[in-house]
């Protein structure tokens, strides 16, 4: 490392140090003079530590993660804990090429370098793109990605296809989360959050021995958050915060060479959410008398606020996202000596209990517009890995999963709904009180076998390939009806009706096969110093629409739309893994290319008065860019890190795509979207974080003062409307505190400390009106976290 450079560090050390006390003195010398001899740098880094070697089990075996010829990222639980990331949605402000989009549970989308699943509304006949999984444990519904963290280890974040090492195939990646396990010696923790807004939170943890042989664990989480949107009809707050996670394990281990661990979860939120507000108008082909401007003239309605920061609603019907998620896993591992052998079975559910005021407005124009949810799930996995390194190392396996869903669809039309969505022209009372009720289920089978083995050609040389075959069969059945608004035996007036919603009832089902796999070559260049080229085959079994059907020009159901095609996925990876400076920093970079045939999207028709979905495929869908993670390890007293991301995503080919709104008149109309940027994908993001740490004594309690905060970007996320584009967003964040040497640690902090105003979702009306409604981003909190440890 050049003195420059040193000086650098030294200078951005020594402005730390400012805030938390005096710098040392060889430090402000350096820093102050603009000079420093080769002597005196060279005493400066003799101090320096390593930056900290992480253990991952990407491979399903222990490794350094700098020795995984992969992509991956990985945040350990004390790191998340520091910067109180305690969702996924807060860890993508670490993670730049993790995306997550959430109107509400049900429809959340988790993609990583753009992939995964379309942002918008959720169909459970889609499976997720990118695999979560907590201690080896697929988890198949993206809600699950809503709750909170508890008693965290560390999160591995890895990029690309995910089928010959996991379980559950995955086409874009595979967020792998490993908790805490129980200790044979006694641990406890615990942790107090106050904030504003209402904000409260506490965790806790308590682990240690319950015999020779046996040892327990139990950790806890509560959340609570005050409302953040004011409703001006009825005085109560919204989109507030209330959940609570347990988490119970057994570990019993009669010898170094068995251990079982059982684990069983409760998971609970109950929120009034999630509610969107006004955000302005858009223009549509739509008449001008059927334009937002002129329908609530007509009715004499103005929104609660036109600037949506106030974070004003005026509905009037109820609105909750109420969920529960939870199961029980057995993980027994048998060491034989030369291999492991690994068994994990689960079983899961989760309840979904939605209330939604769809038109989010005090008129009564769709009331409620809601899918419950009840699935069930369990998983079977066996596999054996090698031990230790040889010549040859390898890991084979066998999976098995199913998948139980029951849902409910309800769709009420209210007072305001003829003049809104059809025509003021007509009978006020024609759809006044109509409404869909329906009911859609499925089953899930899935059967692989998968196998990856790595060749130590040479000390440098490594190749490893990987395959997997996966068998699936589905099967689905939905049923709606309608009923209710104006009885009439006119053929035009019950077009209109059914032109809102329309009687269906169909069945579907599937089975295919699939080969994929992946092939690796890698090649050490030093012993710090890693090359790696990786191309893999990823493969997504086809879905089954759960929300109805579209319609011909007649209105007949198309049946052949039922079931969408498999989703095939090529992806090729070139990167670096590399320590400099006596292992002082970490430079890792990637650049990567995915093509993706037949990509599932889920389609929302807006033309019409219902948001009308369905499942299609995408002809091809490419993502290509680069990924840069750079880590400096402590050097007197300050360390820190970057993570950058530059990803391109575009729809190659999407010749019959949704319109933008400013496209869309009263009939459903298709774009030819080739070309165009895929929804949600920021083209730039970065991560810089920093810290600074000095020996302090306050009262004559000993320990260490510190300060830390990160620096997250993101550049305008595409959309397919110029309306529906949120922006770039920077947020800071920013903590201080004690912590003491006897084992607790007090801390101030800030999340968004600039009070950034930014939409974390933004869409069309219901019916396509032009109006615009959003879900802004948190505003600025503050808040005081005590942990201790024992």
């Amino acid at each position: 490392m050049s003195v420059a450079n040193l000086k650098t560090i030294l200078t951005l050390s020594t402005a730390a140090a400012a805030l938390v006390g005096a710098a040392p003195s060889w430090a402000q010398t350096i820093a102050s003079t603009g000079a420093a001899s080769d002597v005196a740098a060279e005493a400066a880094l003799a101090d320096a530590a390593e930056v900290d070697q992480v253990v991952v089990t990407a491979r399903r075996r222990e490794e350094n993660a700098q020795d995984v010829p992969i992509a991956l990222t990985v945040f350990g639980g004390e790191a998340l804990e520091a910067a109180g990331a305690y969702n996924v949605q807060q860890i993508t402000q670490l993670a730049p090429s993790l995306q997550f989009g959430s109107f509400n549970p049900r429809n959340t989308t988790v993609n990583i370098r753009g992939l995964g699943n379309n942002v918008g509304l959720a169909n459970d006949g889609l499976e997720v793109g990118v695999g979560f999984y907590i201690d080896g444990v697929y988890y198949s519904r993206p809600a699950a990605a809503t709750f909170d963290l508890t008693d965290i280890e560390r999160v591995e974040i890895l990029r690309g296809p995910q089928g010959t090492l996991f379980g559950k195939n995955t086409t874009a990646g595979a967020l792998n989360i490993i908790t805490r396990a129980p200790t044979f010696e006694t641990e406890a923790q615990l942790e107090l959050t106050a904030g504003n807004k209402g904000f409260f939170q506490t965790k806790g943890s308590l682990s240690g021995p319950l015999g020779e042989t046996l040892a327990g664990r139990v950790s806890f989480a509560t959340t609570y958050r005050d409302g953040l949107v004011h409703n001006v009809v009825n005085g109560r707050d919204y989109n507030n915060q209330q959940s609570l996670a347990l988490r119970g394990q057994l570990l019993w281990k009669p010898s170094d060479a068995f251990h079982l661990r059982l684990a069983a979860d409760y998971n609970k939120q109950d929120t009034d959410c999630c509610v969107l507000v006004f955000a302005g108008v858009a223009p549509t082909l739509k008449p001008a008398a059927a334009q937002f401007a002129a329908l609530a003239a007509g009715l004499g309605y103005s929104p609660a606020s036109r600037n949506p920061f106030d974070r004003r609603t005026d509905i009037n019907d109820k609105a909750q996202a109420n969920q529960e998620l939870g199961g029980v896993s057995a993980t027994a591992e048998w060491d034989l000596g030369g291999a492991t052998v690994t068994g994990i079975a689960s079983w899961r559910f989760w309840n979904w209990d939605p209330a939604n005021d769809a038109d989010f407005t005090r008129l009564s124009i769709i009331e409620r517009s809601e899918n419950a949810d009840e699935q069930e799930q369990a998983t079977l996995e066996l596999r054996v890995a090698s031990n230790g390194e040889r010549t040859i190392d390898y890991v084979a396996g066998v999976y098995a999963y199913w998948q139980d869903i029951d849902a409910r669809l309800t769709s009420v039309f209210g007072r305001n709904s003829t003049y809104w969505l059809l025509s003021p022209a007509l009978p006020g009372a024609l759809t006044d009180g109509y409404r869909s009720d329906g009911t859609a289920a499925s089953t899930t089978k899935s059967y692989a076998a998968f196998g990856q083995l790595t060749w130590h050609a040479t000390d440098q040389l490594s190749i490893t390939p990987g395959l997997r075959y996966t068998y699936e069969d589905k099967d689905a059945r939905f049923r709606s009806t309608v009923s209710g608004g104006l009885a009439t035996t006119n053929p035009t007036l019950l077009a209109y009706k059914l032109a809102l919603a329309r009687p269906q009832a169909y069945t579907a089902e599937l089975s295919d096969g699939s080969l994929s796999g992946q092939i690796n070559v890698s090649y050490k260049l030093t012993p710090d110093a890693l090359v790696y080229v990786n191309w893999a085959r990823g493969y997504k079994s086809g879905g089954i629409n759960l929300g109805g059907l579209p319609v011909d020009a007649a209105g007949n159901p198309i049946p052949d739309s039922a079931v969408i095609e498999p989703e095939k996925t090529t992806a090729w990876e070139l990167g670096l893994k590399s320590q400099l400076f006596d292992r002082r920093v970490t430079f890792n970079v990637a650049v990567f290319r995915t093509d993706t045939d037949d990509y599932q999207a889920n389609i929302v028709d807006s033309a019409g008065g219902t948001l009308k979905q369905f499942l299609a495929n995408v002809e091809q869908v490419r993502s290509q860019g680069v990924e840069l993670d750079a880590q400096l390890a402590r050097i007197g007293g300050f360390s820190g890190y970057l993570s950058a991301a530059y990803t391109d995503a575009e729809y190659v080919s999407y010749r019959n795509g949704p319109c933008p709104i400013e496209k869309i008149g009263s009939a459903t109309a298709a774009c030819d979207l080739s070309g165009e940027a895929l929804p949600g994908v920021s083209k730039w993001a970065a991560t810089l974080g920093a810290d600074y740490e000095r020996a302090l004594s306050l009262g004559g309690i000993e320990g260490e003062g510190y300060l830390a905060g990160e620096v997250s970007y993101r550049s305008n996320p595409a959309s397919l409307s110029a309306y529906t584009e949120v922006g770039d967003l920077t947020l800071v964040n920013l903590r201080a505190g004690f912590r003491a040497a006897k084992g607790w640690e007090l801390f101030v902090w800030s999340k968004n400390l600039l009070d950034e105003e930014y939409f974390q979702y933004l869409s069309a009306q219901t019916g396509n009106s032009g109006a615009l409604y959003g879900a802004p981003g948190d505003p600025r909190t503050v808040g005081v976290t005590f942990r201790a440890r024992y």
